[in-house]
């Protein structure tokens, strides 16, 4: 059976209430993690991925003190994140968006891609740059990935996936008439019902069930 992930943070939260801590001690990871990561990355080269590294987002700690949540974070280097079974507590938000009648806008990923190639996924996401607070990434992926600003943003959830990548989850709300954009990362997409158990069969059980972990909606069986 599979883990289920782990609640490190439950909102909502407004975008204000959210405070970003950085340390200028960056994680130095065991050799044998700093070995895995430089094979994650040769691995993507020779499938002609892009093999960029730099340096991203790692939680050291959370905080939730009188409504506020506090994040403590550190630079790591981002190719941690691609080691199997261990991504270093490395750190992605994802922006999931909605439009005004409350659809859910889901992406095709290009089969290039680091991760998820090939698969649909929901709204926005991607690594929190060093110095970045996670909700200014929410709403940064969501302008470079679709070409457009929310309306609302709400800040809901922080997770812990059992290989230990943290993900800072958020909903942006679209305002009526806005159009999306797809940058080159997505080869199609399309607006998904408001209701889960109206999706179509691309949206396999991982999307599923984030909307009943975030409680917005309950998905009928099918």
């Amino acid at each position: 059976m599979r883990s289920a992930p782990a609640i490190l943070a439950r909102g909502p939260w407004a975008p204000d209430q959210v405070q970003a801590r950085w340390s200028d001690e960056p994680y130095a990871p065991p050799p044998n993690r700093a070995a895995a990561a430089d094979a994650a990355i040769a691995g993507l080269r020779e499938r002609g991925s892009p093999s960029h590294d730099g340096l991203a987002a790692r939680l050291v700690g959370v905080e939730e003190t009188d409504g506020r949540l506090v994040l403590d974070l550190q630079p790591v280097r981002w190719a941690l994140r691609l080691v199997e079974g261990d991504a270093s507590c490395s750190v992605a938000s994802m922006c999931l968006t909605r439009d005004s009648e409350g659809r859910w806008l889901a992406g095709r990923r290009a089969p290039w891609l680091s991760s998820w190639a090939g698969r649909w996924a929901l709204g926005a996401g991607g690594a929190v740059d060093v110095g970045e607070n996670p909700v200014h990434t929410l709403t940064r992926e969501l302008r470079e990935e679709w070409s457009v600003t929310p309306e609302r943003l709400r800040v809901d959830v922080l997770l812990r996936l059992p290989h230990d990548l943290v993900m800072f989850v958020g909903t942006a709300w679209l305002p009526p008439g806005a159009e999306v954009e797809p940058d080159h990362e997505h080869d199609a997409y399309a607006w998904w019902p408001a209701d889960v158990a109206d999706w179509p069969q691309e949206a396999h059980e991982d999307l599923r069930a984030i909307p009943r972990l975030l409680g917005e909606t309950e998905a009928r069986p099918r």
